[in-house]
């Protein structure tokens, strides 16, 4: 395939069934997927009551990729995710990670994952080096790794000055990369990422980027579930959309924009002039969901219609507050799936 051979943490006896997942020299084989899931389900409740948190989710991750998992609250990421790193069992539908299943395989797949999840519990009484002590100790690395595991890994992620301070006067960016740092103590061969730069400051979200892609350099498989377009756009090879359990878009990035095709021109009027100015506006292509208090529509004719568009605005006494132009975005992606834009989107 092209990709390089993972290692894999624990090879023990795998069990060969499994797509011929691990050679015998202790390394993936190239033809397994870090991740696939076919058909995935998770529903909670039964009867009328029941709710399809995920319903039929296929997907399949090659190795070596940051695939981007997208989607508002409630559509399911964080179910999936659960799913896939056992802390879940499915309703329906299998799902295998470095080549083992979820649920009949759950002890070897966490063997060879990381997880940093959007809620760490992190023990805010203990020091940085104690904990990835502890998770060196967790995971049955010899006591003699454990030092310089622990420092290796906080130089890594830049807290090497902070080590043997609690945990409890990190900043939240801090813990972030902490995180981080304790999900690559066994060196996983599959590393997820649940919304892992949340709430961060623009610097602290830049320098996880580029340790995300430092990992991914090294060959490891990155699975990110995130809100923020502008971050699946500088990290995912591919993404997915998942809506109310449902994947309804999966792709490139650039495939995906290419696919939303016109460019979308904002426009922002005074309230009373809203139904009036929407119907000047879909003459000139499809209505787009938009920002609050504005108008959005998807050019049909390009960006040359900009003049047409404010002329025929004019000619209706409609006064036109701001406009707005902006090619095809992961947010247009999101919006034209959807019906409507993805919370941390730019705009």
């Amino acid at each position: 395939s092209g990709h390089p051979r993972t290692r894999v943490t624990r090879v023990g006896a795998a069990d060969r069934s499994n797509h011929n997942c691990v050679w015998h020299d202790g390394t993936m084989s190239a033809t397994t997927l870090p991740i696939e899931a076919i058909g995935l389900q998770r529903y909670f409740g039964s009867g009328d009551d029941v709710v399809k948190a995920v319903d039929g989710v296929d997907l399949q991750i090659q190795p070596g990729e940051i695939f981007g998992f997208l989607g508002p609250n409630g559509a399911g990421k964080s179910t999936t995710v659960r799913m896939l790193t056992t802390l879940l069992r499915p309703t329906g539908g299998t799902g295998r990670v470095a080549g083992f299943d979820v649920v009949e395989q759950a002890n070897e797949v966490r063997r060879n994952i990381g997880v940093a999840l959007q809620d760490a519990a992190i023990d805010p009484l203990m020091t940085g080096s104690e904990l990835l002590h502890l998770q060196a100790v967790l995971y049955g690395l010899p006591k003699s790794q454990h030092h310089t595991k622990a420092g290796e890994l906080l130089e890594r992620v830049g807290l090497t000055a902070a080590g043997d301070r609690r945990v409890g006067t990190y900043s939240g960016g801090m813990r972030r990369r902490l995180d981080l740092a304790l999900s690559l103590i066994h060196e996983p061969t599959v590393l997820f990422l649940d919304e892992p730069t949340t709430g961060l400051d623009p610097m602290s979200r830049i320098s996880l980027w580029g340790e995300i892609r430092r990992l991914n350099n090294d060959g490891t498989t990155v699975m990110l579930t995130t809100q923020y377009l502008e971050e699946a756009d500088q990290l995912a090879e591919r993404i997915a959309i998942i809506d109310n359990g449902v994947i309804v878009r999966k792709g490139r990035p650039t495939e995906l924009k290419a696919e939303v095709g016109s460019p979308t021109l904002f426009v922002s009027v005074e309230g009373s002039a809203f139904d009036q100015a929407s119907k000047v506006l879909a003459a000139f292509g499809d209505l787009r969901p938009s920002p609050e208090g504005t108008l959005g529509v998807g050019l049909t004719h390009g960006p040359s219609a900009v003049s047409s568009v404010v002329r025929a605005l004019d000619e209706a006494g409609i006064t036109v507050r701001d406009l707005e132009l902006h090619e095809p975005s992961l947010d247009d992606v999101f919006a034209e799936a959807t019906g409507y834009r993805l919370e941390g989107a730019d705009t």
